[in-house]
């Protein structure tokens, strides 16, 4: 079971609209894990779900944790009760930091690109690549400059000449054209995106229309699509190690049937972003749902919060 660190709200800001900025520390002065930038921590909502938030800011000397929070307007419980119950002096569970969204090592330039509270993992990113001494640059996109946090800080970064900001609501001339701040492959380069799905999607689907391959192609989703159950079925799973068969109800997860059955299954976000709960699959074809792993790890691979089975059966590795 996943060891929980107990820390204090030390800082809550108001850093554009509709997004606060949180900062932690632990309880006793004590320095938090470490972690590098793409890392993110779950935040365990006082009386509601569990979330992830990328840390945007790499650790200092005291290395508190650093997060941006954007009020959902369809929130399940999760952003809105942050932002409206929870203020400094609190006391909160966090996670150690997890990283899913990493830099590559090397050499290669990282073409970077951020849209709206997409930033939050993308800064840190810049903060990093910058802090090595290696090349990149920043694309950040938003719909207007008073929703697009830590502006003022990028344009005091000492990498600021590396940053380009394209606000839908500006000259035409400034708005990000995708095709052009992407351009043709070439093997010393990197792509990482973060921000609302559509935004991502349209900048994945450039990239490979001119022809980049998926290899090159870094992303981290922050919250799924709805998903169409209408058709959901009932399956079963088998657990290999020990034989036993789970039934999965139409309307159940299989992460829930798991867990109902009394199967150790860590589960943070229940839309198939975070990779919590990957599991592995022997034999059976699943319905992926998921937006975390990539084609070629389909092939043995699925996510149990979200992805469902095409076949009557499948055979995990548990």
């Amino acid at each position: 079971m996943e060891t929980l660190l107990q820390v204090r709200v030390a800082a809550k800001q108001r850093v554009a609209e509709d997004i606060t900025a949180y900062e932690f520390a632990t309880l006793d002065g004590a320095e938090l894990p470490g972690y590098e930038a793409g890392a993110h921590i779950d935040v365990h909502v006082p009386g509601g779900p569990v979330r992830q938030y990328s840390l945007l800011q790499l650790p200092d000397s005291s290395r508190r944790y650093r997060i941006g929070v954007l009020r959902d307007p369809q929130s399940r419980g999760g952003s809105a009760r942050l932002i409206d119950q929870v203020n400094e002096g609190d006391v909160l569970s966090v996670s150690a930091p997890r990283n899913h969204f990493a830099l590559h090592s090397g050499p290669a330039h990282a073409l970077l690109f951020a849209g709206g509270i997409g930033i939050t993992p993308i800064l840190c990113m810049a903060e990093q690549l910058a802090r090595e001494g290696r090349s990149f640059e920043l694309h950040y996109c938003g719909r207007t400059p008073s929703r697009m946090a830590f502006l003022d800080q990028l344009r005091q970064a000492p990498f600021a000449d590396r940053v380009q900001v394209h606000a839908d609501d500006g000259a035409a001339e400034q708005r990000l054209d995708a095709r052009a701040a992407i351009g043709p492959p070439t093997s010393d380069r990197q792509l990482y995106v973060c921000g609302p799905t559509g935004f991502m999607d349209h900048v994945l689907a450039t990239a490979r229309e001119l022809g980049w391959a998926e290899a090159q192609l870094h992303r981290e989703y922050f919250a799924a699509a709805p998903i169409d159950h209408s058709s959901d079925g009932p399956f079963e799973l088998e657990l290999r190690r020990s034989g036993r068969r789970i039934r999965v109800a139409a309307d159940q997860s299989a992460a829930q049937a798991l867990l109902d059955a009394g199967v150790p299954l860590s589960l943070s976000c229940e839309q198939g972003v975070c990779g919590t709960c990957l599991t592995r699959v022997l034999e059976g074809e699943p319905d992926h749902r998921d937006l975390y792993l990539t084609e070629e790890e389909h092939r043995d691979s699925f996510m149990p919060c979200c992805s469902r089975a095409r076949t009557p059966c499948l055979v995990l590795d548990l």
